[in-house]
């Protein structure tokens, strides 16, 4: 009976290890189809990202029919301080050969985490309008940050002056009328967008 139960303990380890096999080659078949999958849609996904970036530097910048990536940002960004760490892209905009603007990308923290913020500045100290390119803020409040209604305040704007937030009035000057129940939302957006006009002034200062 011993070497009955020992026959069988060698024949269920047996069995372990062909199963563990057979799982062994599907992970591998498994992983080497995903690899194939993301080799031919990563092209694909980042075309249509560059695309969207341009559609939306045209949206925030109009005038502009050719945008030219800065380079070395982060040094250029340097008299920031801590607030250079939000600022992630800066495009120079040109109408033909003129340069009329910068396009900034940023991304403050907001209530559920960063906000991608496009931010288009003229040469002239403008801000000539926003574009809220990603969020995940909280729907029906900090997500309000996506309606014309919010992104469309900031169109006009002194950019060489603080953009405030303010609440439960009415905006003037160079106020924003904040969300309401979105204030964090609202003061991340704005945070945003200050710290493009702050670096557009330090880059615009660059080409002079």
């Amino acid at each position: 009976m011993a070497e009955k139960k020992k026959s069988d303990v060698n024949l269920d380890w047996g069995w372990i290890c062909k199963v563990g096999l057979i799982l062994f080659a599907i992970t591998l078949v498994c992983t080497a189809l995903l690899a194939y999958t993301n080799s031919i849609t990563s092209p694909i996904i980042a075309k249509q990202n560059e695309e969207a970036n341009v559609e939306a530097q045209k949206e925030v910048l109009p005038e502009a029919d050719k945008f030219e990536q800065v380079e070395d940002l982060e040094s250029k960004l340097s008299s920031l301080g801590s607030d250079a760490s939000i600022v992630t892209e800066a495009y120079s905009a040109y109408k033909g050969d003129k340069l009329v603007g910068w396009a900034i990308k940023t991304t403050p923290s907001g209530y559920g985490g960063d906000v991608t913020i496009l931010t288009g500045i003229s040469v002239d100290g403008k801000v000539e309008g926003i574009s809220i390119l990603s969020q995940s803020e909280t729907a029906g409040l900090g997500a309000k940050s996506t309606d014309p209604s919010f992104y469309g305040q900031y169109a006009g704007k002194n950019a060489d002056e603080e953009i405030t937030v303010v609440k439960g009035q009415t905006a003037t000057d160079n106020q924003i009328e904040a969300i309401t129940g979105a204030t964090i939302t609202s003061n991340a957006v704005t945070l945003g967008v200050n710290t493009a006009d702050q670096a557009a002034q330090i880059l615009k200062e660059a080409a002079e």
